[in-house]
Formats: structure tokens, C-alpha cells, sequence
């Protein structure tokens, strides 16, 4: 088991690839707090994963919210070892002058600021175990943007520039930080991403743009965070890992 004994909490993992990185987790032996803004897609995830997990509600924008959830995660495990920070949201695929302020300030605080709440929140955990991994999921959006996606994919391009800088502040307390970046897959913002109707057509015209010839899937993004979490990857820190099938080539 590549976790064993480890604890870790996974954000936004009610579904999509926080529930796949979880459920991966604890199946490599990790114990794991299910958090998601949802409740009840947390308390399902946690049932199926069993007594390994925990659901905890929770906005990750939300200061008060996040450092409760830290808590009751610590509380319920005795420390912290690991943290996926793959809660995120995005504006629909439109021209960029047509997103209203309203949503751009969601999507920055839901994936830019809640990097910050959460690392304010773990860090001095990760510090008493005198080790750990952060692991931010950004996006192939941030590493090669394309129009209609503006304000998201500068979202996370902050993403992966804050990874870096932190890799390098908290490599000292052999912290490691690295940014995950799947290309668009099949989740539950999909239809946003493409701005279109899901359909097979639709869908073909954005596959044709990835070299091995389909979106990502959740188990692909898991197996990535499994491996950077591991000690298979103890010397990788500050890295932009692409799970993109080649997108960004």
C-alpha cells in the first residue's frame, strides 16, 4: 500500500476527481476526509469508501469554513499528512466581456483563494508530522490557454505559479507542492468548459485536439495524485504535472 498510514483531505470530492483521488487513497491505505460544498455527495462518498473516511461540509472560499473543516479532519484522524486542494469551479466557455463580475469573483475564490485559506489552515499540521505533500489541481487551461475561457485560465495559471513559489518557501520543512493539470474530462462543469451542448459531436471536436484521443477521466487525475503523494515521487516538488493526453505538446 503507497499510503499507508497517511491522512489526507481531499476538497470538492463529492464526485469528479476528488472522489476518485479518495477513493484511491484509501484504497492504497490512506485515511481520508471527504469534503465537498455538497453534503450529501460527501457523506456518499465517505459511506462507500467506509470507516477510512469522513465527510465534512464545507465552502473552501470561506475562512471559517475552512479552518473547521482543517479541525474536525485533524480531530478525527490525530494529524495531517496529505492535501488535495481540487475543489474548483469555472465560468461558462463565452467571450470573456461577457462574464459578469459576480462569477469571475466565484471562480477566483473558489480556485485561487481557497489555495490560500487551505494552506493557511494545514500547514502548521503538515509541520508537525515534519513532512508532507500539497497538491493543487490546476489545469492544461493554465499552461496553454484558449479563448473563451479567459478569467478561469488565468484562475489557474495562479494556480500552478502559487505550487511552484510554494515549493520552493516550504521545501525547507520537506513539504512537498506540486500542481496537477488534466486536460478537460468528463465531469460535471463539462458543458461549461465547451460553452455547448453534450453531444457526441460536440465532444469529438474538443477530443480531436488531444493527441491520445479522449478526455481525461477521474481515475487518471487519482492515479496521478497517488503517485506525487507517494514516496515513489519524494524527490518531485514544484512541478506542472499534465494528465492531457498530450494536449499540451
Amino acid at each position: 500500500m503507497q499510503l499507508k498510514d497517511k491522512i489526507a483531505i481531499v476538497t470538492g470530492a463529492g464526485g469528479g476527481f476528488g472522489e476518485a483521488t479518495a477513493k484511491l487513497y484509501a484504497e492504497e491505505g490512506a485515511q481520508v476526509a471527504v469534503v465537498d460544498l455538497r453534503g450529501e455527495e460527501a457523506e456518499r462518498v465517505a459511506r462507500e469508501i467506509g470507516q477510512q473516511a469522513i465527510a465534512v461540509t464545507g465552502d473552501v472560499s470561506v475562512k471559517e469554513d475552512v479552518d473547521r473543516l482543517v479541525e474536525r479532519s485533524v480531530e478525527a484522524f490525530g494529524g495531517l499528512d496529505i492535501v488535495v486542494n481540487n475543489a474548483g469551479t469555472t465560468h461558462r466557455n463565452q467571450p470573456m466581456l461577457e462574464v459578469d463580475e459576480a462569477t469571475f469573483d466565484r471562480v477566483y475564490a473558489v480556485n485561487v483563494k481557497s489555495i490560500y485559506l487551505m494552506t493557511m489552515a494545514t500547514v502548521p499540521h503538515l509541520r508537525a508530522r515534519g513532512a508532507g505533500v500539497i497538491l493543487n489541481v490546476a489545469s492544461t487551461a493554465g499552461l496553454r490557454p484558449r479563448p473563451g475561457l479567459t478569467w478561469y485560465n488565468g484562475s489557474k495559471g495562479a494556480v500552478n505559479v502559487i505550487s511552484k513559489s510554494m515549493a520552493v518557501e516550504l521545501a525547507p520543512d520537506r513539504i512537498r507542492v506540486n500542481a496537477l493539470c488534466p486536460v478537460m474530462g468528463e465531469t460535471g462543469l463539462l458543458e461549461s468548459f465547451m460553452g455547448l451542448p453534450d453531444t457526441p459531436e460536440n465532444r469529438a471536436k474538443f477530443i480531436a485536439t488531444i493527441p491520445l484521443g479522449r478526455m481525461s477521466q477521474p481515475i487518471d487525475i487519482a492515479r496521478a495524485a497517488l503517485y506525487l503523494a507517494s514516496d515513489n515521487a519524494e524527490f518531485i516538488t514544484g512541478v506542472e504535472f499534465p494528465i492531457d493526453g498530450g494536449r499540451t505538446v
